[in-house]
């Protein structure tokens, strides 16, 4: 036979062959009838096949089960396919199948678990029996029916004839014959007769009966007594790691299959469940037989490069800041030495002119006098004049108020302009001036450069040339005050009529018996005040204690709140809310409200920009501000920080004037101070006068309050209230007349005394008035009454002790009772109650106040909210630059926190690390609620006092906000740097560090409302006390509706839930059952991931809101 032939026999041969398999691997298929093809186990190619058609039918349960466990667990398996294929793909090695088809002679098919069988199994889980070792009763396994096949590690087959429908969910087949031993891979539980195999990431070999102690190890079920043939079978359960720890491949070990477990290599690591074995990170130590891989390393350099960006940041801002500011400080030495040289090359040249003309002098010198003397019958016929006028104001202590319009010259004071000006006003200022230039020192025109015309630079300027602009202007301004101060009479009427001066608009206040009442007390604060404070003067509010002098700048001010207030306040002649200029109004309160770690020339500087007008250019702001400075004698420490309680800046009566130019920077038309020179020696007070001297000379109203002020400082005021205790008026005029007035009544100031102290002391009662007027001091309110034609009080026309009395308590108007003696006739009921109503009503007055929005009749229009939240932006990032000490400190206890924790603490496989995320959750939310509450805790003053003159509080908020997500990012890589690398959990770092950041935001919102509402030791209690008690409430058991509530409404249970459910999804394959199991007791879902991000940053926007606005109502007490 030739060669040709013999092949094309074999290869039909060849063939039929695989045909008849094929066929006998299709009867099988379609009988499940092993046992008829013995002859084809030994076969490894048949054995392949009939293997792998096993295989697929043991697939197959997936979908006959997987609806109805992926309805009841779908809380913790997203993807029931890819979960149950991640635990029972076996595809890549099915020789346990194999070994266990040839160890059954083929009857596997009749052994396995049907999908019936395996509901009962896993049912097990769901509904909460106590162990999944006793299952429930069934066809096979119950009282009357117990075949060794239920015993655990031992399983049945059906009889011969029988046949099995491995995707029958409802049918149980009868499954009690021909009982033997577990196969290995499988387990089969006790109460069922058949197996089912083992998920990967566990190891299942046959059962070793320890004879000492009678137990099958590595499993843990004992040899059922009475049945001495019975030998221990293969594995019996598969549940929680806490229930079948047996069950799951050891740690540092991996097992490829459910029947081979070997050893972790060097240089890998393999956690407990594991199916292969992971290279470790390089710069990790990994020995054999290791479980983690030793991390530490990389949170060292994660710590290192943290560190090195936040030094660079903190170091260069630094440099880049003070880089600034030297080449300011450049830039401004080299703009002063150009105008001072400019302005000497000037007097050079002026003096030289001088002494030309000198030398020109015979016949003009001749006509010059002739013409001097018909001048001057013409000058004293206008002095007469402005004499008799001058007397007639004088004698007038509340002329009738006069329309003013928005502006007035500046060298003009009190004088109102409008297009036609009466020449009988301009005649009485002059006259004033020329008379009396002692009360105008220097006759300063404030801004001299603006009765000047100057180029100002277009377009945009470089620092140089804008501090050029501005010191050149400075320079102008001295040269013309130089000049002011030998003004003739002729030079007087052309200042004041230069129409080419910028002007102010001008803001006069009256008030005619202006009394306020304390709603809770009933008592009088201020009582049948009237008057006027008039623009371009000085009126210096004076009186013992008590006598209302800060009320009535309140009042004034409009800031009166809880007081019932009667009478008439008008500005300009018109009844105007002083709300509706409050743009142009400045108020100085008695405290240095300055933001220490800001530099003088920061603090003005952030005042003007946010209060000056926008159509003001750059150049005009800086020459504001350098004007401010040089007034104030700044000059020397503008660079200086203003400096803290803690850390020493600049003097006491340096910051009092920085406190003063914060105010005076914005250039305002309504000077208010509250004792400003308080504290302050004579010489600083006398250059913060002059200081406010030049502003009274530009056209300002300045009204302060000021205790015992020298000699030499009185006099520099133009006019004077004095109140006496109750607040009632003694003296409202000018200071020129006070003594007078005095003398009339017979009251004369002894020499060698002080007279504002010898008033103080008159209306202390310290000093009894002298001579033969008999004038009690109760008296001198009714005296001014009656002086000036004032109705006075029912109540006050009686004697002197009663006078005293009636200051103090109100009255009723038809003067009986005047004590007021019914208020002690309320009950101690009544009292409370009393106290109570006045209570809610100040809160009540308080937020209206808050919240009162008045139209604006002012033309200045001040930048908006995002030009604001910018330099507030700005402020407070160098703000924290300065604090970095105090940040760093920060990031280091969050370091050593992260550190301890992570060494302390492990996180648990049993329940995905909720323990350790628990002390994690209370250690950030409390370090990050405390130092948050830095952020508005210690600036309340300086907000109540920046939003009372106008500034944008949502800027202020905002801004306070944006910079401290700075911390919102750093700080969880800074705490996980340690914790993480430490306790090596199964979730990535992202996933931790996400939720971190979300968990530092909602915590940060909480403290800031937290800081706003209470004072900063209550704060910082609860700031220690929230995160411990709502994690422990949602970390108790759920067991009523009432703690479910409880604990959803802390932002701790979202927290702790995400951190659990980002680590549980990394557990599959023999962790299923574990990953339900914990989820179901802890009450998560493995989808709701999402939601608690979204809860833990809406909780964050909603405390920020919450914030906001008990920002805008708990105002100052």
């Amino acid at each position: 036979m030739s060669l040709k032939k013999k092949v094309k026999i074999f290869k039909l041969w060849a063939t039929l062959a695989l045909a008849t398999v094929g066929l006998s691997l299709v009867g099988l298929v379609r009988c499940q009838d092993v046992n008829d093809y013995n002859s084809q186990f030994d076969n490894p190619a048949a054995l392949r096949l009939i293997t792998s058609v096993v295989y697929s039918k043991v697939s197959n349960l997936t979908a006959a089960i997987g609806q109805d466990f992926s309805n009841r667990s779908s809380f913790c398996i997203k993807d029931w396919d890819a979960d149950w294929n991640r635990a029972f793909n076996f595809s890549s090695n099915l020789d346990f199948l194999a070994s266990c088809i040839q160890k059954t002679n083929g009857d596997i098919t009749r052994r396995l678990c049907t999908a019936a069988e395996i509901k009962i199994y896993f049912n097990s889980f769901f509904e909460g029996s106590e162990s999944v070792n006793y299952l429930k009763p069934n066809k096979n396994c119950n009282l009357t029916s117990w075949v060794s096949g239920c015993e655990p590690g031992w399983a049945c087959s059906v009889g011969p004839d029988q046949q099995v429908d491995l995707n029958n969910a409802k049918v149980i087949p009868s499954r009690t014959l021909d009982c033997h031993a577990c196969c290995e891979g499988f387990f089969c539980p006790h109460g069922i007769t058949c197996m089912i195999p083992c998920p990967l990431g566990s190891y299942c070999p046959l059962a070793m009966l320890n004879k000492t102690t009678g137990v099958c190890e590595p499993y843990l079920y004992q040899l059922p007594p009475g049945m001495p043939n019975h030998t221990c079978g293969g594995a019996n359960i598969w549940a929680d790691v806490g229930s079948s720890s047996e069950l799951f491949c050891s740690a540092g070990s991996f097992c490829p299959t459910t029947t081979s477990r070997l050893t972790c290599s060097s240089g890998h690591y393999c956690k407990m469940g594991s199916t292969s074995e992971k290279s470790c990170f390089k710069l990790t130590s990994c020995n054999p037989n290791t479980a983690n891989q030793n991390i530490q390393a990389y949170g060292i350099m994660l710590l290192a490069a943290l560190s090195t960006l936040l030094l660079i940041i903190y170091n260069c801002s630094d440099q880049v800041l003070t880089a600034r500011e030297r080449r300011l400080a450049k830039s401004r030495e080299a703009a002063a030495r150009s105008a001072r040289e400019t302005a000497n090359a000037r007097q050079r040249w002026n003096a030289a002119k001088d002494a030309a003309k000198k030398h020109a002098s015979g016949l003009q010198a001749h006509l010059s006098q002739t013409f001097s003397r018909k001048k001057g019958a013409t000058h004293t016929e206008k002095l007469k004049f402005l004499d008799q006028v001058k007397s007639e104001m004088d004698d007038d202590p509340l002329p009738p108020p006069h329309p003013s319009t928005s502006g007035a010259s500046l060298a003009s004071s009190a004088l109102s302009i409008e297009k036609k000006t009466e020449p009988s006003d301009l005649m009485q200022v002059m006259h004033k001036i020329e008379l009396d230039p002692d009360s105008y020192p220097g006759f300063d025109i404030g801004t001299g450069d603006k009765s000047i015309q100057v180029q100002v630079p277009k377009g945009k300027q470089t620092h140089s040339q804008i501090f050029k602009y501005a010191y050149n202007q400075l320079e102008k301004e001295r040269a013309q005050q130089q000049e002011n101060e030998k003004l003739t009479f002729s030079g007087v009427v052309k200042l004041a009529t230069n129409t080419e001066i910028r002007k102010r608009p001008l803001i006069e206040i009256s008030f005619k018996d202006l009394t306020l009442t304390l709603k809770a007390k009933n008592k009088h604060l201020l009582r049948c005040v009237t008057g006027k404070i008039k623009p371009g003067r000085i009126t210096a509010v004076m009186g013992p204690s008590g006598a209302g002098k800060t009320t009535f700048l309140s009042a004034v001010a409009g800031k009166a709140i809880g007081c019932k207030m009667t009478g008439l306040i008008l500005i300009n002649g018109k009844n105007d809310s002083i709300h509706s200029y409050k743009k142009i109004i400045g108020f100085v309160p008695q405290d240095d409200i300055v933001h220490g770690n800001l530099t003088v020339e920061e603090n003005l500087w952030f005042s003007a920009k946010c209060r000056l007008s926008t159509d003001l250019s750059e150049a005009d702001k800086v020459l504001v501000v350098e004007r401010v400075i040089e007034f104030l004698g700044l000059q020397t420490v503008r660079t200086s920080l203003v400096g803290t309680v803690e850390k020493r800046g600049i003097s006491g009566g340096q910051r009092k004037r920085v406190n003063v130019g914060l105010e005076m920077v914005m250039e305002p038309s309504l000077l208010i101070l509250d004792e400003p020179t308080s504290g302050l020696d004579s010489a600083s007070s006398l250059q913060l006068l002059r200081a406010l001297r030049r502003e009274a000379l530009e056209g300002v109203n300045i009204c302060m309050v000021v205790h015992q002020p020298s000699y030499a400082l009185f006099k520099m005021f133009d006019d004077l209230i004095l109140l006496a205790k109750g607040g009632l008026t003694v003296y409202h005029g000018p200071v020129k007349k006070v003594e007078e007035y005095f003398s009339g009544l017979g009251i004369n100031i002894p020499e060698r005394v002080n007279p504002p102290d010898h008033f103080i002391d008159i209306l202390e009662g310290i000093v009894v008035p002298g001579g033969s007027s008999g004038v009690s001091y109760t008296e001198l309110p009714v005296r001014w009454m009656l002086h000036n034609g004032y109705s006075v009080p029912p109540d006050m026309q009686q004697n002197a002790a009663g006078l005293a009395r009636s200051s103090m308590d109100v009255t009723p108007s038809n003067g009986t009772n005047p004590a007021g003696i019914g208020m002690e006739e309320n009950s101690f009921a009544g009292e409370i109650w009393q106290g109570v109503k006045s209570n809610v009503e100040m809160r009540r007055d308080k937020i209206q106040h808050n919240f009162l929005k008045s139209k604006d009749l002012t033309s200045r229009r001040t930048p908006g909210v995002l030009q604001q939240y910018k330099y507030f932006l700005g402020r407070v990032g160098k703000q924290r630059l300065r604090e970095a000490r105090i940040l760093a400190m920060d990031y280091l206890i969050l370091l050593l926190a992260g550190a301890c924790l992570g060494s302390l603490v492990k996180v648990s496989d049993q329940s995905f690390g909720a323990a350790a995320y628990t002390y994690t959750i209370i250690a950030v939310s409390l370090l990050c609620k405390i130092a948050a509450l830095r952020s508005f805790s210690l600036d309340k003053l300086h907000y109540w006092r920046e939003s009372a003159s106008g500034m944008s509080s949502l800027a202020y908020f905002l801004s306070k906000d944006t910079i401290d997500n700075f911390n919102t990012v750093i700080k969880p890589a800074v705490y996980l740097s340690m914790f993480y690398f430490f306790t090596n959990p199964r979730s990535s770092f992202a996933d931790n560090y996400f939720v971190l950041c979300c968990l530092v935001y909602c915590v940060t919102g909480i403290a800031y409302a937290l800081a706003i509402v209470f004072e900063p030791g209550t704060a910082q209690l609860c700031s220690v006390l929230l995160p411990v008690v709502l994690t422990l409430i949602a970390t108790q058991p759920k067991d009523s509706e009432f703690m479910k509530i409880l604990a959803n409404l802390g932002y701790s249970k979202w927290a702790l839930e995400a951190f659990v459910i980002a680590n549980a999804e990394r557990y599959y394959g023999v962790w299923l059952i574990t990953r339900c199991g914990s989820l179901l007791k802890a009450g998560y879902n493995l989808h709701d991931w999402t939601l608690c991000i979204g809860i833990l940053i809406l909780a964050g926007i909603v405390s920020r809101v919450i914030a906001f606005f008990c920002m805008l109502i708990f105002q100052k007490k």
